[in-house]
């Protein structure tokens, strides 16, 4: 008896975590959103393949913001199947002045162990305030 009891606790707390993944994801096309907040700001969100029955890692996405709340980086790694790891891809870096911001591309080298500028990438944009 005391085995099946701690079977059906295994199922339910199973079950309640499923949904409650569920609840926090959104699903576009064959993949899964798991955005994650801090304070109302995304700090992070995991996308997911929807291969069928079965989510299997795709891509992480970091953000961080400066003190006003705009966003000063993000950083997007993906998945690795053979390694079974998340790898570095690209940074993207924010510089606000005034109204206008620049958009600083970086894409990640192996070899270096480092991110490396792509200066074609860099654009500079005036924002209305």
């Amino acid at each position: 008896m005391k085995t099946n009891v701690s079977f059906k606790k295994l199922i339910l707390s199973s079950l309640f975590l499923v949904c409650g993944l569920a609840a926090s994801a959104y699903t576009v096309n064959d993949f899964v959103y798991n955005p994650v907040e801090v304070n109302g700001l995304k700090v992070g969100e995991t996308v997911y393949r929807n291969d069928g029955n079965t989510l299997t890692n795709y891509m992480n996405h970091t953000y961080k913001y400066d003190d006003q709340q705009r966003m000063t980086e993000s950083e997007t790694m993906k998945w690795n199947t053979k390694s079974n790891a998340w790898e570095k891809s690209t940074r993207v870096c924010y510089q606000y002045e005034g109204n206008n911001v620049t958009t600083t591309y970086y894409q990640w080298n192996k070899k270096k162990a480092a991110y490396v500028l792509v200066p074609e990438m860099t654009v500079t944009m005036q924002v209305n305030q």
